[in-house]
């Protein structure tokens, strides 16, 4: 389990992105942190490996504290917590295979991830991950000659070959169309439960959010204002979280998209097709 007590990030002007966050996030479930710009998302992220430094409270990945860590422990712990970028963050000249065997580099000492000599049972498991993404015929290929979505899967690949705990995934779709970032969202969905990963992911696209994630934390100006199920957000509460808006339509929306992502075979709903998508949404509004 993820847990954060009391988190706390201010700021050398006196702003604080983060207000005391309390958050605990069990292992397997994967999460969704919503809101503005400016609410302290990607600074929650950051907080938890530390690539920004809290000021205050506790940051703990099941037995240990992580914000009392000098740098080599931390290093350490920063092999459990896989982090998916953005903008990918990947080394253009480098080849996708080399890139995602770069998230071994913790693992490996300087001399032999200097020359790129790692073991084979790493480059094993690279090669699975990268069939699992649909992206072992391009294994040879330079991270420059790919396409958002299959960078986006490069990183996947990268942070899951560490072997880790939790995920933490930054904004993953902010730069795709609307049917990769589906893909995207449903692929970090289907790895986490298929290896039992917890995962917060900082998304803007309630929709998505709504679709695929099992909890969803709303946050404004550094405080969490709802925390529950996807099927509790509201418009109520999606105007506390983002201010005055028409989310009745917001919400008819993920409701039509639901029952699409819910059936099979790419067919047209039928009666039933629907209400099998009811139920399953009801199931998935219980979960905390």
């Amino acid at each position: 389990m993820l847990r954060l007590k009391g988190l706390v990030k201010q700021y050398k002007t006196g702003d604080q992105a983060l207000k005391g966050i309390d958050l605990d996030v069990p292992d397997g479930q994967v999460m969704a942190l919503i809101g503005p710009s400016g609410a302290g998302k990607s600074t929650l992220i950051r907080c938890v490996n530390r690539l920004v430094e809290p000021t205050n409270g506790s940051v703990r990945l099941n037995d240990q504290e992580l914000t009392t860590l000098r740098q080599g422990d931390l290093r350490t712990a920063r092999r459990r917590m896989g982090m998916i970028f953005q903008e990918y963050a990947l080394v253009e000249r480098l080849t996708v295979m080399e890139n995602v065997l770069s998230g071994r580099l913790g693992y490996t000492g300087f001399w032999r991830s200097y020359f790129r000599k790692f073991p084979q049972a790493d480059i094993d498991e690279a090669f699975r991950l990268l069939e699992r993404v649909g992206l072992d015929n391009m294994v040879d290929k330079r991270a420059d000659e790919l396409s958002g979505g299959q960078r986006q899967r490069v990183g996947i690949c990268r942070a899951l070959v560490q072997d880790p705990e939790v995920l933490l995934v930054d904004e993953p779709t902010a730069s795709l169309d609307p049917k990769t970032s589906r893909q995207i969202m449903r692929l970090i969905c289907e790895l986490c439960e298929e290896r039992k990963l917890s995962a917060i992911i900082n998304i803007h696209d309630v929709l998505l959010a709504q679709m695929f994630a099992q909890r969803i934390v709303g946050l404004q100006l550094g405080e969490i204002v709802y925390d529950g199920p996807p099927g509790g957000l509201t418009p109520d509460v999606l105007t506390q979280i983002y201010g005055e808006e028409d989310w009745e339509s917001t919400i008819e929306q993920v409701e039509e998209e639901d029952d699409e992502e819910l059936i099979d075979g790419g067919h047209k709903a039928t009666s039933d097709d629907r209400q099998t998508a009811e139920l399953s949404r009801d199931r998935t509004a219980g979960m905390t």
